[in-house]
């Protein structure tokens, strides 16, 4: 385990931690108004691989936008530091907010003017709270500002993430299973060669086969996805594109037997898919409707997150190819129409 410290006075800034993999769904806005909860269990942190917060500039400006690995355009590019710490809010230790840097929107503070919370102190700019509706919550320590130093704290035995059940306590698709099908959507795309893509029945389904039958055109010779992984049998030679489970720590995808492409999936959500049978939407028959159980999965079509389709296909080299620039073109002209 490590903490990190002010790199002005050597402030201790945060709790003992240990690194996880980064969340895809780190930087997803999920409807005006909705409060999400805290994007890291306590406890832990992760390393944003891109960069993050001011300055922002348009696409339209920037000089050879593939040198900052985006492909596509985007409405802007951060110029911000890669490699920012994210980390629960709850385990940030001796910092103040910066009133000055205390922009938001409606319902709290967000990164648009860059730093928000400073070293208790000397005052150094070291990190972001991120709070507003929409938005998940976390800390973001700026790798600029702070080092690590390694810690004697035993490494908590329980770091294997919980499941992440496809429904959330409200009754409704969960934000995280969207983002993840966002996500993998861009990948199973990307790999396509053009072709339709197959996927298995169940909520392998539910999350990515009316996105695939809409975007990909019909007609022979598909392609064949399915899951694979540790625990499940290995998968047919005829499958073309294996769905399988990053590592919950160092984010590396489990590495497939055969030939098949990879496209990863978070552990947490993969083991539901791999191991979890579908259940009804609809309860069984029932004497009286009062007495019916609440349903299982909501009656409402599942949506994967555009935004963070948007965001993946446009910095995978493969986007530059006309057919896959044609759909990233046709999704972000609407982002919210079918099938997102």
């Amino acid at each position: 385990m490590e903490s990190f410290a002010c790199d002005g006075c050597d402030a201790a800034l945060t709790a003992p931690l240990t690194r996880v993999s980064f969340p895809s769904h780190a930087h997803q806005t999920v409807g005006n108004g909705l409060l999400l909860p805290v994007l890291m269990r306590s406890g832990t942190y992760a390393v944003d691989p891109e960069p993050f917060g001011p300055p922002w500039h348009p696409w339209t400006e920037v000089d050879s936008p593939e040198a900052h690995g985006v492909y596509a355009p985007v409405p802007a590019l951060s110029f911000g530091p890669a490699g920012a710490i994210v980390i629960a809010p709850g385990d940030a230790r001796g910092t103040v907010l910066i009133p000055r840097q205390l922009d938001g929107g409606c319902c709290g503070l967000d990164e648009r003017s860059g730093p928000n919370l400073a070293c208790a102190r000397c005052d150094r700019a070291v990190a972001t709270r991120v709070d507003d509706c929409a938005r998940w919550q976390a800390v973001w320590l700026d790798p600029g500002a702070v080092h690590r130093i390694p810690t004697d704290a035993p490494t908590s035995p329980d770091l294997v993430p919980d499941d992440v059940p496809p429904v959330d306590p409200s009754g409704e698709w969960s934000p995280r299973w969207a983002a993840e099908a966002g996500k993998a959507l861009a990948h199973l795309v990307a790999l396509s060669s053009g072709r339709p893509v197959t996927v298995p029945d169940g909520l392998v389904a539910t999350m990515l086969r009316h996105v695939l039958e809409a975007l990909l055109p019909p007609g022979p010779p598909a392609k064949r996805a399915a899951l694979a992984g540790p625990g499940l049998p290995a998968p047919d030679p005829a499958v073309d594109l294996a769905l399988v489970p990053r590592h919950p720590w160092t984010g590396q995808p489990w590495r497939s037997p055969g030939r098949a492409d990879t496209v990863p999936l978070a552990f947490e959500i993969w083991t539901v898919l791999a191991f979890h049978r579908e259940r009804p939407s609809i309860p069984a028959t029932v004497d009286h409707p009062r007495d019916a159980p609440r349903p299982l999965l909501p009656r409402t079509a599942f949506r994967p997150d555009g935004g963070v389709f948007l965001h993946r296909l446009a910095r995978l080299p493969a986007v530059r190819e006309p057919a896959l620039r044609a759909i990233h073109d046709q999704v972000s002209s609407a982002p919210y129409a079918h099938p997102f």
